[in-house]
């Protein structure tokens, strides 16, 4: 089953063509991966997938519904999550909050029934909470909970962004290069998340230039260079493609 379809989608800034014409699709249950060299578009197809650009032409189904057009909280609303490439936390929050923020998609408070503090609205906090520290426990972070979120390390920081991410419920997960500065110990934990993820019945579109990790998880692979489409495949036959060896990986590398 498709969960994602993305046909002909496009996207022009002047005379570049960031995004050129990109179709693929999404199986229910998949992790997929997009890679590519620096500039070849993947970021940008993020953006147009989560509602944070909109395309010049093409369509984006999602759940059998196209979402093209939507906002990004819209979007997210109907069950697709992004992480972004920078790391975006709130700081002096605490790690417990941070997550919480994710929660807000799920709550039907609105300003009223928050300043009131109406008897629906504490049952649903309470129950936020208790989501967001079974998330935290998943993700091996029950002990910072109450910690401020830049005293943690830089890769526990990663992870609480992708935390906050499950914590709207998303049954797609859009990780914008969840391993980016990350140490190899650091590297192998996130690709292992990433499939016990899988395991809670979300589905996952990953950008990521750690091949290993790509290669390791994947159950396919779109190949993009300058904004094209040059590859789709599972990830065996991507390490053999002789267009993607010569664009992507390099000769010394195959």
């Amino acid at each position: 089953m498709k969960l994602l379809s993305v046909r002909s989608i496009s996207k022009r800034f002047g005379g570049l063509k960031a995004v050129d014409n990109v179709s693929f699709d999404v199986p229910q249950g998949a992790i997929k991966a997009l890679i590519g060299p620096n500039g070849a578009g993947k970021t940008t197809l993020f953006n147009l997938l989560s509602g944070f650009l909109r395309p010049d032409r093409g369509s984006v189904v999602f759940d059998g519904a196209e979402v093209l057009g939507l906002m990004p909280h819209q979007i997210a609303a109907r069950g697709m999550a992004r992480t972004f490439q920078q790391i975006r936390l709130f700081p002096k929050m605490t790690v417990l909050d941070n997550i919480l923020v994710g929660r807000h998609l799920r709550s039907r408070g609105g300003f009223v029934s928050c300043m009131l503090h109406l008897p629906f609205l504490r049952k649903e906090e309470s129950g936020a909470r208790e989501t967001c520290r079974e998330i935290l426990e998943f993700l091996g972070l029950s002990g910072q909970a109450e910690e401020e979120a830049d005293r943690l390390p830089y890769g526990q920081q990663r992870i609480v962004e992708l935390g906050r991410a499950l914590a709207c419920d998303p049954r797609i997960l859009l990780l914008d290069e969840p391993a980016a500065g990350l140490n190899i110990r650091e590297t192998v934990e996130v690709g292992k998340l990433i499939s016990r993820i899988r395991e809670r019945n979300v589905t996952v579109l990953l950008v990521e230039h750690d091949m290993s990790l790509v290669m390791d998880i994947s159950d396919e692979i779109v190949v993009l260079s300058y904004g094209q489409k040059i590859a789709e495949d599972k990830p065996a036959s991507i390490q053999k493609d002789p267009e993607v060896i010569q664009i992507y990986l390099g000769e010394g590398d195959a």
